[in-house]
C-alpha cells in the first residue's frame, strides 16, 4: 500500500521544531564546556563536544548576543605560529539568577552568578505564617537584594523546599512540617516578580548545583542525601535528575534504617525521618543538657569548643547516616553521593564515623556538600540554572527585570 505523504505545512513545522531541539541541545553543550573548561578555544570546544567548528563559532556568537559568553582577554597562540585562537568564557558579570529556599523554620532569598557562586542573600524566619505570606515576603526580599546590586539583570527565580515537590505543576503538594498543601509557588511568585519561575525540590536541587558547579562535575552518576529537618534524596544518571511521576521520587523519609528504635509520626520504628531529622537531634542535645535544642549549629558549636557529649551526639548521627547512605548505596550504586549534614559539613570527625559506617571500599566515593556555608543560597539558585544551562538561548531571551 503507497504511503501518503505528509502535508508540506506539517514537514516544515516538524523541520523547524527540529532545528529549534538542535539548537538548543547544541548552545547547552557549548555553555556547559564553556563553564568547565573556560577561558577556552572555540576550537577546543569543538574537540571537547564533537561540533563542527562552523557550529561551535555559530552558537558562540548567538550566546555572545544575550550576554551569556564573552570573548577573554588575552588571545592564545597555538605552539606560538599561526592566528591567536581568541579563547570565550562565560560573562558572569551582567545576569544572576533568583533564589527562595523555604525551610521548616525560615527562608533563604538569594542572587547567584552564572557560576552557581553567591552574590548577595538574606534569611528571615516564617514560623507561623501562611503560604501566601512567606511567598509574598520572599518576593519582597528578592527586589531588595536586586535593588542593592545594581547592574544585575535577572534571568530566572528558582523556588526550592522539603516535601514533595512538583516540578511540572510548580506546586508544593504536601510539606508536612510546614503544613502546606497544594501550595501553587510558581503561580504566586510568577505574579509577584514578573520573572520565569521554575521550582522542585531541595535535594534535586543540590544535585543539580553538586552536577555544575560542585565536586560531581564529571560523575556519571550521582546522590544527594539531604539530612535536615526533612530526610530525603535525589539521583541523578547521565546528567538526568530521577523525578518520578508528579515528582515523588527520593521521598526516603520512611525507609527504615538498620537498628532504629525511635517511633515515628507514621506509627512505625525506626524511619529515617524519625531517627535522623533535626528535631531528634536537638531532642537528644537538650536531654543532654547540650543546648535548647533548637539550632543544630549550637551542637556544633559546643563540640568545637570541647564539649564531649555534644561531640558523641554528632558522631552517633553521622553513623547513622552513614547507614542510611550505605542502604541507598546498595540499591542505586552510584559513582558519587553527596551527603548534607550538619555534622559531617563542619566536622572531620563526622565525616570519618559516616565513611567508616558506609565502608572501606565505598568511603572514597561519600563526600560532604561542596557549599557547607551557602546549602540553602544555592539551592533555590540551582534549580534556575538548571534550567538554564539546559536551554540558555530560550531563558535569556525571555528574561524580564521585576516590575516596579
Amino acid at each position: 500500500m503507497p504511503r501518503t505523504a505528509a502535508p508540506p505545512a506539517l514537514v516544515s513545522l516538524l523541520t523547524r521544531v527540529a532545528d529549534s531541539d538542535r539548537r538548543r541541545t547544541s548552545a547547552s553543550v557549548i555553555l556547559r564546556s564553556v563553564l568547565e573548561h573556560g577561558p577556552v578555544a572555540r576550537s577546543t570546544i569543538a574537540r571537547l563536544t564533537g561540533l563542527s567548528p562552523a557550529s561551535v563559532t555559530d552558537h558562540c556568537a548567538r550566546l555572545a548576543r544575550v550576554g551569556l559568553l564573552r570573548e577573554a582577554d588575552a588571545p592564545r597562540r597555538s605552539n606560538g605560529v599561526g592566528r591567536p585562537h581568541v579563547p570565550v568564557d562565560l560573562d558572569d558579570s551582567r545576569f544572576v539568577v533568583g533564589g527562595v529556599h523555604v525551610a521548616a523554620s525560615c527562608t533563604t532569598v538569594s542572587l547567584l552568578d552564572l557560576r552557581g557562586r553567591v552574590v548577595a542573600r538574606r534569611r528571615s524566619g516564617h514560623r507561623g505564617l501562611e503560604p501566601s505570606k512567606v511567598l509574598a515576603r520572599a518576593a519582597d526580599g528578592l527586589a531588595a537584594l536586586l535593588d542593592e546590586t545594581p547592574g544585575r539583570r535577572p534571568l530566572a527565580l528558582g523556588v526550592a523546599a522539603g516535601g514533595w515537590v512538583d516540578r511540572d505543576s510548580g506546586t508544593v503538594v504536601e510539606h508536612p512540617l510546614l503544613g502546606w498543601r497544594d501550595v501553587p509557588v510558581r503561580e504566586a511568585m510568577s505574579a509577584r516578580t514578573g520573572l520565569a519561575v521554575h521550582v522542585d525540590g531541595h535535594a534535586r536541587a543540590l544535585v543539580n548545583a553538586e552536577r555544575l558547579f560542585g565536586r560531581a562535575r564529571g560523575s556519571r552518576s550521582v546522590l544527594h542525601l539531604f539530612v535536615g529537618n526533612l530526610v530525603d534524596a535525589a539521583f541523578a544518571t547521565h546528567d538526568e535528575v530521577h523525578h518520578g511521576p508528579r515528582s515523588q521520587s527520593g521521598s526516603i523519609a520512611h525507609l527504615p534504617l538498620p537498628g532504629g528504635t525511635r517511633p515515628c509520626d507514621c506509627g512505625r520504628i525506626g524511619c529515617l525521618q524519625a531517627e535522623l531529622g533535626e528535631r531528634t537531634l536537638g531532642r537528644r542535645a537538650r536531654d543532654a543538657g547540650v543546648t535548647d535544642g533548637v539550632d543544630p549549629m549550637d551542637v556544633v558549636a559546643a563540640a568545637d569548643a570541647g564539649n564531649p557529649v555534644a561531640a558523641r551526639l554528632l558522631r552517633e548521627r553521622a553513623r547513622m547516616v552513614g547507614r542510611a547512605a550505605g542502604l541507598l548505596l546498595d540499591v542505586l550504586n552510584p559513582e558519587r553521593v553527596v551527603v548534607t549534614e550538619v555534622g559531617v559539613l563542619f566536622r572531620e570527625d563526622c565525616l570519618a564515623a559516616l565513611r567508616d559506617e558506609v565502608g572501606a571500599q565505598r568511603a572514597a566515593a561519600v563526600s560532604p556538600s561542596s557549599f557547607p556555608d551557602a546549602v540553602a543560597a544555592v539551592a533555590g539558585g540551582a534549580v534556575a540554572l538548571d534550567v538554564l544551562y539546559r536551554d540558555p538561548l530560550t531563558l535569556s531571551a525571555d528574561a524580564a527585570p521585576l516590575p516596579t
